[in-house]
């Protein structure tokens, strides 16, 4: 992908997040599973199907595990992938990693609001894994959560 694609996949993905039902305690974070052809694979975004998905999961939740279109597939996240978490037993950092996924692309690192220390990032990097940051699209996805950030 090239900055101008993974910047039009990241606005698709805070467009996504705008669904989310509004929550305390719960960031409103939206993705987009791309294949390596450019093609919309899944999305999801935060309580898309119930209180406690997040969006990476409900992407990843919409393909099969194997499905070989994951091969060379990116993920765009509002948010960084979560690698702490009470209500499921994987994190989306893990759910990503158990993919064939290897290039993520986020625009917002995780605050420590509801996480001491999120190492989503640090994680998957450590897998192998492509983390690409849009630092400029993080006001844009924050902006999302004003309600948590007051």
């Amino acid at each position: 992908m090239t900055l101008t694609g993974d910047r039009a996949w990241m606005e698709r993905a805070i467009d996504l997040s705008r669904k989310c039902p509004p929550a305390e305690g719960a960031f409103s974070v939206g993705a987009v599973i791309v294949g390596a052809d450019g093609e919309e694979l899944a999305t999801g975004y935060s309580r898309e199907t119930d209180a406690h998905v997040h969006a990476e999961e409900s992407a990843l939740a919409k393909l099969p595990v194997d499905d070989p279109r994951l091969v060379g597939a990116t993920i765009y996240s509002t948010l960084e992938p979560c690698s702490e978490r009470r209500s499921r037993p994987l994190t989306c950092t893990q759910l990503i990693l158990r993919s064939s996924i290897r290039r993520v692309v986020i625009a917002w690192r995780e605050p420590s609001l509801l996480v001491a220390d999120c190492v989503g990032v640090e994680t998957l990097l450590a897998e192998g894994a492509e983390v690409v940051e849009l630092e400029d699209l993080s006001g844009q996805a924050r902006s999302v959560n004003a309600h948590l950030l007051r």
